[in-house]
């Protein structure tokens, strides 16, 4: 996203008049959700700043500083001890969706499970990440299954519900999420749904036009 986040953290590059950031508080806020961790990592206090304490919002926001980026799951296992032992939901904050957040208040996952919400496949990512078969998220099929080739890959949206004890034994540190994910897949824990409205990983320059226009 360089040059535009040089002086800008990604999650604060206006979108339609706001940064990315204030439309997920903003949205979350409107679905019922008032208590929020956000990840803060490149630029992290012009995010703090932005944030403050979430009153601003009528929510209550903490502020997870990375000193270093912890990639996709590490951001998560830092941010546990500000959460409870409920299930959480997380959202990315370099996509832009109209996701009913609502929604997510309602998905029930099995202990230590966790719950993707999956899109099509965008065009910079033909190969997608999973395939659902109702609503069991399972990796996408081999070329040793030809029986399997119907089934249709999608792309993880970066929204999801998780179970705190789905990072159990997770150590602190910069870590991915998709191994983890995989875990879960073998073992059954991993449930999801597929998701058809608007939605775009906004990480160049020109898919950050194309979501503004």
């Amino acid at each position: 996203m360089r040059p535009l986040t040089d002086a800008t953290p990604k999650p604060l590059l206006p979108v339609r008049g706001k940064p990315l950031l204030a439309h997920h508080i903003e949205r979350l806020r409107e679905a019922g959700f008032t208590d929020f961790v956000v990840n803060a990592a490149h630029l992290g206090e012009r995010v703090a700043e932005f944030c403050g304490d979430g009153s601003r919002w009528g929510v209550h926001i903490q502020i997870s500083r990375e000193r270093v980026p912890l990639e996709t799951a590490g951001g998560i296992i830092q941010a546990l001890p500000h959460l409870s032992d409920a299930p959480f939901a997380v959202v990315n904050g370099d996509i832009f969706t109209d996701f009913p957040f609502k929604t997510l208040q309602d998905i029930v996952v099995d202990p230590a499970g966790g719950h993707l919400i999956l899109v099509a496949n965008p065009e910079h990512h033909p190969a997608g990440d999973f395939v659902l078969t109702g609503r069991c998220v399972r990796q996408p099929p081999s070329n040793k299954c030809p029986e399997e080739q119907s089934l249709k890959t999608l792309t993880f949206s970066g929204i999801a519900v998780y179970d705190p004890t789905f990072f159990a034994g997770a150590a602190p540190g910069k870590r991915p999420l998709k191994p983890l994910l995989d875990r879960a897949i073998a073992e059954g824990r991993l449930s999801g749904q597929y998701y058809s409205g608007v939605w775009s990983d906004v990480g160049t320059p020109a898919r950050l036009a194309a979501v503004s226009g």
